[in-house]
């Protein structure tokens, strides 16, 4: 069995993909995580004492601890999760997403480039590392198009922006030492684990409580949404059969605009717990001042990976926004335990501008 080095496997996408390897029997997995604000542990409690899974509390930037991880474990592939994620909290505090996620990348792709150096022919042909992106980088769409992988970067956030450095320097550094690595950028991602300061979370959670329901500015700003369970699947064919060297575009075709998506999560807790005193939930939608540089819509072209490595995504909206729902209403304990540090599901990201 191989072994893959999983980087911010404790987050709420890497958590998934673990949870799916180790179930499937995919590979032996080593969560490499410093355990922020948004990684948590219960999330990987279904297999935590699996004999094929080990825990590396440890920071990406931390170019020593990252060294000790490549030599005590000998991955056979690296999958690149950690990250700061977050842009209302990249307004509020820049300086971190710099840190971890562009030092971060870059002393992972650093150190990986001098183990691969290191190994013998036939695993050097085989190895991988995996830098997991966001379709942020491209910057705002109008009303017609498509994100596609040539298309050109314009970050509007301080998180697109570091994010779309680490793109940069993942590519450099397949073209000038020839490491193996593979980009893929994807779309929102929604489902089950999501730590709540996310939109479909925090209305979920807002709605069952009767809290106001803030949706920025008018509410008609765009994205495509994507199952997190169908973008672990994109990543592990990916990892299977995509050619070193090339981006792939991961989207779940889906779009919706936020004030839709809002209603939505509104008409299905009201159907999944009749009876709240405050419903219908709709009443609580607060229209908020907008985030700032708030991008007016994503849309991915994902037609290279489903052609060319035949993944396509098997929830459509619907059906997985009523999953993801059920599985909130159905997990309060998770949700109490991730919020009994600082964050309280306040409004993030109102920086003033100069």
């Amino acid at each position: 069995m191989r072994t893959i080095l999983v980087t911010g496997g404790a987050g709420f996408i890497g958590s998934c993909f673990v949870r799916g390897c180790i179930a499937d029997g995919f590979a032996r997995v080593v969560n490499f995580d410093r355990l922020t604000y948004a990684g948590n542990l219960d999330s990987l409690a279904s297999i935590a004492d699996n004999s094929h899974y080990e825990f590396v509390q440890a920071d990406v930037a931390d170019r020593p601890a990252v060294e000790r991880a490549f030599a005590e474990y000998q991955p056979d592939a690296v999958v690149h999760f950690a990250a700061e994620s977050h842009v209302d909290r990249s307004i509020d505090g820049p300086a971190e997403f710099l840190r971890t996620n562009v030092t971060g990348t870059f002393e992972l792709l650093d150190t990986a480039r001098a183990y691969w150096s290191g190994l013998a022919e036939e695993n050097r042909q085989t190895f991988r590392l995996l830098h997991v992106s966001t379709d942020e980088v491209y910057g705002s769409l109008g009303a017609e198009g498509r994100f596609t992988e040539t298309s050109p970067y314009d970050p509007s956030s301080p998180y697109a922006a570091s994010k779309a450095a680490a793109d940069h320097f993942a590519r450099a550094y397949h073209r000038t030492y020839g490491l193996p690595v593979i980009v893929t950028n994807c779309s929102n991602n929604y489902g089950p684990f999501q730590f709540p300061e996310k939109l479909i979370p925090l209305i979920i959670l807002n709605a069952l409580e009767g809290k106001p329901l803030p949706v920025y500015g008018d509410g008609q700003n765009v994205r495509d949404w994507l199952y997190v369970g169908d973008h672990c699947e994109a990543l592990r064919t990916v990892l299977e059969r995509g050619r070193p060297g090339e981006t792939y575009n991961i989207g779940g075709d889906c779009e919706q605009r936020n004030i839709d998506v809002v209603r939505t999560i509104c008409q299905i807790v009201d159907e999944l717990r009749p009876g709240l005193p405050h419903a219908p939930c709709e009443n609580l939608i607060t229209f908020v001042t907008d985030r700032p540089g708030h991008d007016r819509r994503y849309a991915i072209d994902a037609d290279k990976i489903q052609r060319e490595l035949g993944w396509h995504p098997r929830h459509n909206f619907t059906t997985g926004l009523r999953e993801t729902v059920q599985w909130y209403l159905d997990n309060p304990n998770w949700v109490e335990r991730v919020q009994t540090g600082k964050y309280q599901r306040e409004r993030l990201g109102l920086a003033p501008r100069s």
